[in-house]
């Protein structure tokens, strides 16, 4: 099932829809051993080349503004942490510097963000109003109908949660059928409607039951079993897969699709879980959930590496198949075949393709579904270069364990002392609370 994106001319200014790319190969991993910053290591060439030519870098300006956006990753987290319930959203600009801006509803937190070296902006709304907000989008999303406002999302740089619609009054309805708060809407005319993007090395190509082709996305490890996570709309329970060369290679154990667009496949003993993205000698390092404005790459069967930025978290997309939640949103371009394909920002895993419109040569926007909410929801162990085999396991509760996912704001004990989380990622072995400031803050 490989669809062709159907490309249209675009008469209005923000134009988004989606196609499902069933993706194969992603021709890139990602390297870094554990370091103090966890978040950064030296990117591939092949990496360096896509930024360059998607994002009109230099390679040393590339390199800069990796280190520069794993840096404000870091502090955008403390900041949140520190603001509580008047943080309102953060994002990076600027080509090289990837400056950071925090936003805040209580003007006398400014001091504290500008002691960080970032911007500070005070707003009305929190972030904590306009996730409550789009969140009675997404339950009306279940009773209404919502192809002609068919995106919707927290965005932060204009503190709003944002309906792209292609009819105003689809948006106007949409809104009165949620009951939310007009005052915290905008509304963006669009020209296109988003459908899913259909067709274990990351980015290779694998095909369900004998026709349909989709992209690996991230290998991983279940115990002692191999597999890799991917899109869910590639296939269901059951559904057997045959790898990029035609041979035997497992099944779908899990998915979701719509309400979210993940899945996983357990691959038989022939098959083995590696830290390798197809096409690039370096390895993916973890999943450390890069802050929005940050550049990310994207690597398919169809298209190979391509480069963006990333526009907005915890989005809501409507296909033909239904709505999609909590997804990504991004300026890379992609086609069919690129489905469930690998999206990588530095060596740190962000997520697997969902959707998308546009095409490699005009450009486009596409969605990924983020890896780590795959990870914690079947118990999987992301493949990475420090990983050793099988599955770690869980830990004494509370306590500081391999192979769990955290989030922003949880709490751990490790060596008696607490920590708290700064940035999302799963847990990888070297990566010890005292030995990554970046990600841990002690309590």
């Amino acid at each position: 099932m490989l669809l062709r994106l159907r490309s249209r001319r675009r008469a209005l200014p923000t134009v988004i829809a989606a196609v499902t790319l069933s993706l194969a190969g992603l021709p890139h991993t990602a390297a870094a051993a554990p370091d103090t910053d966890a978040t950064t290591s030296s990117p591939s060439s092949e990496v360096l080349r896509a930024m360059q030519r998607d994002l009109g870098l230099t390679a040393g300006q590339a390199k800069a503004r990796l280190a520069n956006e794993a840096r404000a990753g870091a502090d955008a987290g403390r900041l949140q942490l520190a603001l509580g319930k008047d943080f309102a959203g953060a994002w990076v600009s600027g080509a090289e510097s990837a400056r950071l801006t925090v936003a805040t509803t209580d003007r006398s937190d400014a001091a504290a963000i500008k002691a960080r070296g970032a911007t500070a902006k005070v707003v009305d709304h929190s972030l904590r109003a306009l996730e409550a907000t789009r969140a009675k989008l997404d339950k009306a999303a279940t009773r209404a109908r919502t192809a002609d406002a068919p995106v919707w999302y927290v965005d932060a740089r204009t503190n709003t949660v944002t309906v792209e619609a292609v009819r105003a009054a689809a948006a106007r309805e949409f809104v009165r059928a949620a009951k939310a708060d007009p005052a915290q809407i905008r509304v963006v005319r669009t020209s296109e409607r988003p459908r899913a993007l259909y067709d274990i090395r990351g980015g290779d190509a694998y095909y369900m039951n004998g026709t349909g082709r989709c992209s690996v996305g991230f290998a991983i490890t279940r115990g002692t079993t191999n597999g890799f996570a991917t899109a869910g709309h590639c296939g269901r329970p059951g559904t057997t897969t045959t790898g990029y060369n035609q041979a035997a290679q497992g099944s779908f154990q899990a998915s979701v699709f719509p309400g979210q667009d993940m899945a996983w496949v357990a691959t038989n003993t022939n098959w083995r879980s590696t830290p390798t993205v197809n096409g690039s000698s370096q390895q993916v390092a973890g999943s450390t959930q890069a802050p929005v404005g940050s550049s990310v790459c994207r690597s398919g069967s169809t298209t190979g590496w391509h480069c963006g930025t990333i526009q907005r978290h915890n989005t809501s997309v409507t296909y033909p198949e239904g709505t999609i939640n909590g997804v990504t949103q991004t300026t890379v371009c992609a086609e069919p075949g690129d489905s469930g394909g690998s999206y990588i920002s530095g060596s740190q895993a962000q997520g697997v393709t969902s959707g998308g419109s546009g095409n490699c040569r005009s450009g486009g926007t596409t969605f990924y579904f983020p890896i780590n909410p795959i990870l914690s929801s079947y118990g999987l162990t992301l493949t990475t270069s420090g990983s050793g085999p099988g599955d770690p396991g869980p830990g004494e509760p509370g306590t500081w364990s391999a192979g769990t996912v955290y989030k922003t704001g949880d709490t751990v004990t490790y060596g008696g002392a607490s920590y708290r989380c700064l940035q999302g990622h799963q847990a990888q072995p070297g990566w010890e609370p005292p030995n990554v400031p970046a990600l841990w803050q002690r309590g």
